[in-house]
């Protein structure tokens, strides 16, 4: 079969389709062929030590992601090469891992057409969503604005929302480390803000109107800075200016069109300008008020526990330590603690 054909990839015979997390739970260093349709999520060129070109292709669904590597002498180098990011396809491989990493061996590889991509549920099984409703999400933060009791600043923050429109109910909150999935960032913030609310007794030094609403509003750039309905990529202004800059471009507009005073709107800009935690993180500066610091603790709190909700809605049955998840620069134990 010649990998990357124009014949049908038969999404309507009776071939059971398995997930990324179907493959993970079979045992390591087997070899089981399989067939998955999946979701072309990025692809990279390399070079080997040898001066040979190969490409990086990670290919995912909603339970989870692998990569394999294309060598430029087969048929598949070219066929990912031409293919866009964001392309799904349907895919005959083997089980194979590197550096024990599930790393399948593809035989063929197919584009869906359009008529097949359009079937029930095809697009729910690739894309990934927050285990929440959507809806409810949205509910809470519409709650968490009402609660502001500042006039200026929830007529800020009310400004910031009313000027993106509704962008920010379905943006990831990242590419890759945490919360990076449809729905994300609704979700990253509305947890961030019931950390706020359940943190805020123990902290009276924290102006609780000032630190609710910088969560609100602490990553709002990122509506501008990622784009892409299916894959995430950065977009021309995120690339340039980046999310930092781009929700203090936000909030200040806002904040002078609600007439917020000088001190609060510097120290709101302060919020966003900070919350990153550390200037090779890509704080513009580092908090240095007490609600900058309340709110890059929790932010830093939530990317994290959001790396660790996902390794374990992801973990199979079978394996005991999840792979190495960057953000936390170590593997993380998945396995159940026993009643």
């Amino acid at each position: 079969m010649i990998p990357g054909s124009a014949t049908n990839p038969g999404m309507a015979d009776s071939t059971t389709l398995m997930t990324v997390r179907d493959l993970k739970t079979l045992e390591a260093r087997s070899s089981v062929p399989f067939t998955s349709v999946l979701l072309v999520r990025k692809v990279t060129a390399k070079t080997s030590k040898n001066d040979s070109p190969y490409l990086s292709v990670e290919l995912g669904d909603k339970t989870g992601a692998f990569s394999v590597t294309c060598f430029s002498d087969s048929p598949l180098f070219e066929f990912f090469k031409n293919l866009p990011e964001s392309a799904v396809v349907r895919i005959e491989a083997k089980t194979d891992y590197f550096q024990s990493r599930l790393s399948p061996r593809i035989s063929r590889a197919d584009p869906l057409t359009g008529e097949q991509l359009a079937e029930p549920g095809l697009l729910e099984n690739l894309i990934e969503t927050p285990p929440e409703d959507p809806a409810k999400l949205w509910a809470d933060f519409e709650g968490f604005i009402a609660g502001i009791g500042q006039l200026e600043l929830a007529a800020t923050v009310q400004a910031v929302f009313a000027d993106i429109g509704g962008t920010f109910k379905t943006a990831p909150a990242a590419i890759a480390m945490h919360h990076a999935y449809r729905h994300g960032l609704l979700e990253h913030t509305v947890h961030m803000a019931r950390a706020c609310r359940a943190l805020l007794p123990l902290y009276p030094e924290v102006d609780a109107d000032l630190a609710l609403a910088g969560i609100l509003l602490h990553d709002i750039g990122k509506t501008i800075e990622y784009e892409g309905a299916l894959v995430t990529q950065r977009s021309r202004k995120g690339l340039l200016q980046g999310h930092v800059v781009l929700g203090y471009q936000l909030v200040r507009r806002a904040g002078l069109k609600a007439k917020l005073d000088p001190d609060r709107l510097e120290r709101l800009e302060h919020i966003i300008l900070s919350h990153q935690g550390e200037l090779e993180y890509g704080a513009a500066v580092m908090a240095a008020t007490p609600e900058a610091v309340f709110v890059s603790m929790i932010d830093n709190l939530d990317a994290r526990m959001g790396m660790v909700q996902r390794a374990l809605r992801q973990a199979s049955e079978n394996n005991e330590f999840s792979e190495r998840l960057p953000g936390l620069n170590a593997s993380l134990l998945v396995k159940k603690l026993e009643p």
